[in-house]
């Protein structure tokens, strides 16, 4: 997976950059520093996921996502944006612009590669404390019964209440004492059952049912 990284401060490009360097399926191809120049490189380099803050000199990450994700954009680069700044509008703008997943700074460098990941499966990932409070707008904005009961297991429930909690899969094998490998097998498994594609479709599920806390 080819990425290009967009932020104004060198350390958090230094940062990101030998993070996904680390893993074996991902390859940074460019660097910007500003949203101009993230637009630019992204059109000579047809990266496949821009990583891009918010607020950069000269264009921010908002509109350089609209730009690259709009309809008739030539190419097909997805972006996910990873911002200090927690701001309900910041999140609506980015998911309404086509961001492909948006997190927090201090979400830490496992959510940061599997939302490229997520970015490239077509899927989206949202750190999960932003999810637990755009679920719970949707409970208090969507009223009504809740949908049927899958066949979930008790271990299953458990660990979708966690998630809407906002729990990361360590944290929610910690709680449990399972790996997290277990805990990703698990939400496999209840992705397939619930017929949603990631962690935040299973959020929505459990605040729709009433599991979430």
């Amino acid at each position: 997976m080819r990425v290009l990284i967009a932020d104004d401060q060198a350390s958090i490009r230094l940062a990101y950059s030998t993070i996904m360097q680390a893993a074996p399926d991902i390859d940074v191809v460019g660097e910007a520093a500003d949203g101009v120049e993230a637009l630019q490189l992204t059109d000579r380099l047809q990266p496949d996921v821009v990583v891009t803050d918010i607020r950069m000199p000269r264009m921010d990450g908002l509109e350089l996502t609209q730009r690259i994700c709009a309809p008739d954009a030539p190419g097909t680069t997805r972006v996910v944006v990873v911002t200090t700044y927690d701001l309900d509008a910041y999140v609506h703008t980015a998911l309404r612009h086509g961001a492909s997943g948006f997190l927090l700074k201090h979400s830490g460098p496992t959510l940061l590669t599997e939302a490229v990941r997520a970015a490239m499966a077509g899927d989206a990932l949202i750190s999960p404390t932003v999810t637990v409070r755009l679920l719970r707008e949707l409970s208090v904005s969507r009223p009504g019964a809740p949908p049927a009961d899958p066949p979930l297991s008790h271990r299953e429930l458990d660990i979708v209440a966690l998630v809407a909690d906002g729990l990361t899969n360590p944290e929610i094998g910690a709680r449990l004492y399972i790996t997290p490998g277990t805990v990703k097998t698990h939400l496999t498994n209840i992705q397939r059952k619930l017929q949603v594609r990631n962690r935040v479709g299973i959020a929505a599920w459990s605040w729709q049912s009433r599991l979430g806390r």
